[in-house]
């Protein structure tokens, strides 16, 4: 299959599923325990109707976005994925690439592999940064000084990893610290000769350079994410540790992971500027809601003003609308780009952020909607009425929380 003739996101992972040894492909798609949050997350959208409106001028559409100060081009963006050089060698510098030219955010993860030093050159105006609070409070602090001085726009701090999860498919191809690779998952990687040939090329695993300052000098890329793995996850991490991030950053602060009302209006009122909704693609708790089930109740407990991104499961433009409709700002997804680029690099990923931006066109013209910021529940069916957002609010919550008292 080649690149022009791919035209829509499945279109891009078949792509990468032959491009990539199980081993690696495998890392990207799955999820934890049974992966039934994954199909949980696809299945949200599904239970949404638009209903379209018609006999309007749609003739010039408008999909661009303000967050935090800034117009981007259309209501997506490129959510953090760890080890994307195990992919594609350089593959963070390329997520970026795209996401400039296709005038979107890309969060840079904290497990990526290029520093947020090397790959904030590439789209200043385009790369966020994405942390997690390790074990370390010296570290943490570093992490925040290191983007500022690096005058990152955005920091995110994502907050849905206290431990480890059970991610089956990873522990069958013997994927974790230390990394064996098996006979078995060695010959079925021959059958990937150009992913192999890179991989020998640039040395193995690649290097996480974001934690490569705070490693012994001369430490290879399997000492790093030795380390690494001793800093996170940090099961300590509270509330407080947050606080500390607030005062030490001075610009826009989100927070990516959080679920629960509760949780939403604590972040609001530590003073942060806003909220990616997130189960982390379904890869750490299985059981847990998608977060287009619980953007509704989120929405209601944080007000009409904080920007909320959504994330996991997001792969038609028609998600990118359902969710605006039910109250998010913009959407971001992670697997999509990964497919991108490891089936075709740079190109790859900004193929899959043009697809979405196509299929966001087509559907603000079907329903007869010329902006996506106009967009609200009456271009659902059902429209949910305000009886029915209260309602949808408190079956969030048990009877018994303190939560349930917001509401009455």
């Amino acid at each position: 299959m080649k690149l022009s003739s791919v035209i829509n996101l499945d279109d891009l992972r078949r792509m990468a599923r032959r491009k990539l040894p199980r081993i690696a492909f495998d890392f990207i798609e799955g999820g934890a325990d049974d992966e039934l949050c994954l199909a949980r997350n696809r299945a949200a959208f599904a239970q949404h109707r638009l209903l379209p409106r018609y006999l309007r001028d749609v003739r010039q559409r408008e999909q661009s976005v303000t967050l935090f100060g800034r117009r981007y081009a259309s209501p997506i963006g490129i959510s953090p994925t760890g080890l994307a050089g195990l992919f594609r060698p350089d593959a963070d510098r390329m997520l970026a690439a795209a996401a400039r030219a296709a005038d979107v955010p890309f969060l840079l993860s904290s497990a990526a592999n290029a520093a947020l030093e090397d790959a904030l050159p590439v789209a200043p105006e385009h790369v966020w940064f994405q942390m997690y609070c390790t074990s370390d409070p010296a570290i943490n602090a570093d992490l925040v000084a290191r983007a500022r001085q690096a005058q990152v726009r955005v920091l995110v701090v994502s907050v849905d990893v206290p431990v480890n999860s059970n991610r089956e498919r990873n522990r069958r191809n013997g994927f974790s610290r230390p990394f064996r690779m098996t006979p078995g998952v060695a010959l079925e990687a021959l059958g990937h000769p150009m992913w192999v040939l890179r991989y020998l090329r640039t040395g193995g695993i690649p290097m996480m350079r974001n934690w490569l300052p705070y490693a012994p000098a001369g430490a290879d890329a399997g000492q790093v994410a030795d380390l690494y793995g001793t800093l996170t996850p940090a099961p300590m991490v509270d509330w407080e540790h947050l606080r500390r991030i607030r005062a030490g950053w001075p610009g826009p602060l989100l927070v990516k992971g959080l679920l629960h009302p509760e949780d939403a209006r604590a972040a609001v009122a530590l003073g942060v500027d806003g909220l990616v909704v997130s189960n982390h693609g379904g890869r750490q708790l299985d059981a847990a809601p998608s977060p287009l089930e619980m953007l509704p109740a989120i929405r209601a407990a944080v007000g009409p003003d904080l920007p909320l991104l959504l994330d996991s499961g997001v792969r038609r433009g028609s998600d990118a609308v359902i969710a605006r409709c039910l109250g998010a700002d913009a959407v971001v997804f992670g697997r999509p780009t990964l497919y991108g680029v490891a089936a075709a690099g740079e190109a790859g990923a900004l193929h899959a952020l043009q697809i979405m931006r196509r299929e966001i066109d087509a559907v603000l013209a079907q329903i007869g909607c010329a902006r996506f910021e106009a967009l609200d529940a009456g271009y659902l069916w059902p429209a949910p009425s305000a009886a029915t957002a209260s309602s949808t609010c408190e079956s969030a919550v048990p009877a018994e929380s303190p939560l349930a008292k917001v509401w009455g």
